[in-house]
C-alpha cells in the first residue's frame, strides 16, 4: 500500500511539474530596441541639456564675480568689511550653484520617472496578457542575471518586440 502511495504522490508532483510552462525575457535588451524609449532618451537628454546650460551661465557668472573680486582685492581697493561683504555673496552665489547641481539631478529622475513609466506599463500589460494567454508560470529577465539555464524555444523576446510593434 506504501508503494503505491508513493507512486500515486510522485505521479502527482510529475503532472503538476509537466504543467509549468516558464518562458525568459532580457528586458534590458527589449528596452533598448524600443523605439518609444529611445524617443524618451532622446527628450530626456534636450531637457537635461537645457537645465545644465543654465547651471553653466550660473556658474560663468560666478566666476566672473570672483575674478573681479580677487582683482579688486589685490589691488588694495577694498576694506576688509566690504571683502568679507563680497566674500559672503560669493559663498552665497557657490551655495545656490551646488543647491541647483542637486535641483537639476532630482528634475531628471523626476523627468525620467515620468517619461519611462507608462512605456514601462505598456511592457508590463502586454507580457502579463502574453503569458496569461499562453499559459506562462513564470517569465524570468535574462538581463538581470536570474537565469540559470533555458531552453532557446522560450526566449520571448521575439514575440515581445512584435507585440509591442517594434
Amino acid at each position: 500500500m506504501k508503494k503505491y502511495l508513493t507512486l500515486f504522490i510522485f505521479a502527482c508532483f510529475a503532472i503538476s511539474a509537466q504543467a509549468q510552462k516558464f518562458g525568459y525575457i532580457n528586458s534590458q535588451a527589449l528596452l533598448a530596441q524600443s523605439p518609444e524609449i529611445k524617443a524618451a532618451d532622446a527628450e530626456l537628454e534636450t531637457f537635461q541639456r537645457d537645465l545644465i546650460s543654465k547651471g553653466q551661465t550660473m556658474v560663468t557668472e560666478f566666476e566672473a564675480k570672483y575674478q573681479k573680486y580677487v582683482e579688486e582685492a589685490n589691488s588694495g581697493t577694498l576694506s576688509k568689511v566690504q571683502m568679507q561683504n563680497k566674500e559672503a555673496t560669493l559663498a552665497q552665489a557657490q551655495q545656490e550653484i551646488q543647491k541647483y547641481e542637486i535641483q537639476v539631478q532630482n528634475q531628471v529622475l523626476e523627468k525620467r520617472q515620468e517619461l519611462y513609466k507608462p512605456i514601462l506599463d505598456r511592457i508590463k500589460v502586454s507580457l502579463d496578457s502574453y503569458a496569461s494567454e499562453n499559459g506562462y508560470t513564470m517569465i524570468f529577465d535574462s538581463g538581470a542575471g536570474g537565469l540559470l539555464h533555458a531552453l532557446p524555444g522560450e526566449d520571448l523576446m521575439e514575440v515581445m518586440k512584435t507585440r509591442l510593434g517594434f
